[in-house]
């Protein structure tokens, strides 16, 4: 094993060029963040970063190519940006082609984020969204489920009607931790696990505990029931670098995911930290 790991989950913004109008109610993280300031928050890990998968982070969907274009060009100046998630509105069916086409042509682009934790229930299985989903393996694209875990009912009957679609559950279905709720989150986590075209991020859970106050007990219970259910060969690590402030910087998060996967054996733990993206993101 390497002391090497891909970070598949990391968000970059420039609010001066494209408007994430969500930002104006997160002053604590609504500055610019670039490819510098991730290296000051990884601080002195003794863990090479060698690669980063940016993850569309909710702008304007007007600017959503725009986005994209901008962590391109990024990338010529950042090659560990290894791969983007970018945005398009699924939601649109047939008609989404020609932002899929659009996006296709930026070779870094490789998966699509449409955020359903926002949307009421039922969202994700109107057949128009079902259908611009299922038109995602045309054009090479995976698809990252960004979901809160009450909406885990409708996503186990959107990937039983795309087979061909390769999904990664992002921040493990955002369960109830603050509140304590395991049921159904863990019935259905293990349901949706026994599909082997899908795979989970561990990541994004401190914020979905209590905020400044959570503790590695409060939050690892969960953390490992994931490793339980999709196992070390199905599970990618990510920072949600940097919502992971509003609840812990970089290093402290990063030390609680690297302990809670400590006992599996060094390749499984490389599986997890590194070899995992590079597999579902087709980073090459």
């Amino acid at each position: 094993m390497t002391n090497r790991y891909v970070d598949s989950h990391v968000h970059f913004w420039n609010p001066a060029a494209i408007d994430y109008p969500w930002l104006s109610g997160a002053p604590a993280i609504s500055q610019p963040t670039f490819p510098v300031d991730l290296d000051t928050a990884r601080g002195e890990l003794t863990h090479e970063l060698a690669g980063i998968v940016f993850v569309e982070a909710d702008c304007n969907p007007a600017h959503a190519l725009r986005e994209a274009e901008w962590v391109t060009s990024l990338a010529a100046e950042e090659p560990r940006i290894r791969g983007i998630v970018a945005h398009a509105a699924l939601q649109r069916g047939e008609a989404v082609r020609d932002e899929l086409a659009a996006l296709q042509r930026l070779p870094l682009v490789k998966s699509i984020r449409r955020l359903i934790q926002s949307e009421p229930n039922g969202f994700s299985v109107q057949p128009d969204f079902v259908r611009g989903v299922q038109l995602l393996p045309e054009y090479g694209f995976s698809f990252d489920l960004c979901i809160f875990h009450s909406q885990l009912g409708d996503v186990l009957r959107l990937v039983e009607q795309c087979p061909d679609v390769s999904f990664i559950l992002d921040h493990m279905g955002k369960p109830g931790i603050a509140a304590g709720l395991t049921e159904p989150w863990k019935s259905q986590i293990r349901e949706l696990a026994q599909r082997p075209y899908i795979h989970c991020k561990l990541s994004g859970v401190v914020t979905e505990a209590d905020k400044q106050n959570w503790t590695a007990k409060q939050v690892r219970p969960y953390m490992e029931h994931i490793l339980d259910c999709f196992g070390p060969q199905r599970v990618v690590f990510g920072s949600d670098w940097p919502v992971v402030n509003l609840a812990a910087d970089y290093r402290r998060w990063f030390t609680l995911a690297t302990e809670t996967i400590s006992h599996y054996s060094p390749a499984e733990q490389q599986m997890i930290l590194h070899d995992n993206a590079v597999r579902f993101y087709r980073l090459g």
